[in-house]
């Protein structure tokens, strides 16, 4: 703070105000003691310290959808981790928006809290740039980044996709669909990808791949129907939906044609969505692990906050488990 007051020819407590009270900073001064701080690369780093000090014992959590029971997991599992530390958790969704996840990731930062778990939609680098200008710890869930400058807890979501497609070709099926969009989503890319390999090491075994727009209920009807039209000699045998919901729907779309769950078509979820497991055929699907995310994810970020510069980052992979219900081994199969 020193260095920023010589090169912006103002006080350290003018620095001060700028960082803490700038609206009792004339407009011009803050932006020259913005301006010190770019040049200087000036950045508070104050979160380890905090801890220490018991100054702030809180931990935001940021998740891209509520409404999916994984992040309600990984909620928990953070939120019980935390508990044994006597400190709090704060838990904002983005509701899958980028831009709202940035808010609330400024929002986290200005409430200079221990640190940050983000469990992102999509590669969250510029966010994560911002958060450590201002001093903040992030650890990253649930996302594979291609950058090593972060801690991450992550779940294997090729192995995913891979357990799926081993269980039906297991059961005997021969013709599986993948049903899902939104290739860019890294989850359904990687789950696309193991299901792709766990077909290539079946002979006989063939794959249809049904794009959707979202990975909502209504997408799934659509594709049910789409398969439900298609002659019985090639209509697919096995469906994995790369969400719950849409597997979910699909069930439905496909009954009201008269076809039976599993007899006629084995559909299956993968993400582990206790909200789409009210229907009447219980929904087979992937264990996600989301408690133990949230449990590692606070143990990485503590590390980090203890380490201080010290930290050397580095990624946890959680292997998923697969999950076997009536929608492919039958009411006696469970």
């Amino acid at each position: 703070m020193a260095d920023v007051a010589r090169t912006a020819g103002v006080s350290v407590g003018t620095v001060s105000h700028v960082l803490n009270h700038p609206d009792r900073v004339r407009e011009a001064t803050r932006l020259r003691v913005l301006g010190a701080i770019d040049q200087l690369g000036f950045v508070r780093n104050s979160n380890a310290s905090f801890l220490a000090a018991g100054e702030n014992r809180t931990i935001g959590l940021i998740v891209i959808d509520i409404g999916n029971s994984l992040f309600v997991d990984i909620a928990r599992g953070a939120q019980h981790r935390v508990g044994h530390e006597t400190m709090s958790l704060l838990l904002a969704n983005s509701d899958n928006d980028d831009a709202l996840q940035d808010r609330h990731l400024d929002f986290f930062n200005s409430a200079r809290l221990a640190g940050v778990l983000l469990a992102p939609m999509r590669d969250p680098h510029l966010a994560l740039d911002r958060a450590r200008r201002l001093g903040t710890a992030v650890v990253v869930l649930n996302y594979r980044s291609q950058h090593d400058d972060h801690c991450s807890v992550l779940i294997d979501n090729e192995e995913a996709g891979y357990l799926a497609g081993r269980h039906l070709i297991e059961l005997g099926r021969r013709r599986l669909a993948f049903v899902g969009g939104r290739d860019e989503l890294q989850p359904v890319h990687d789950r696309r990808t193991g299901v792709r390999r766990a077909v290539a090491e079946s002979p006989g075994t063939t794959l249809v791949e049904l794009a959707t727009e979202n990975l909502e209920a209504p997408d799934g009807d659509q594709a049910g129907e789409q398969i439900a039209d298609q002659p019985a000699a090639t209509r697919p045998d096995g469906v994995i939906a790369v969400t719950d919901l849409l597997g979910m729907a699909i069930i439905q779309a496909i009954g009201r044609h008269g076809l039976s769950v599993p007899g006629d078509v084995a559909v299956m979820g993968c993400d582990y969505n206790s909200n789409a497991w009210g229907g009447t055929i219980p929904l087979t699907s992937v264990r996600m692990r989301g408690q133990d995310m949230g449990r590692a994810g606070v143990d990485l970020l503590l590390e980090e906050l203890s380490a201080g510069d010290d930290h050397e980052h580095r990624d946890v992979v959680l292997r998923p488990s697969l999950v076997a219900r009536e929608s492919t081994v039958g009411r006696s199969g469970t």
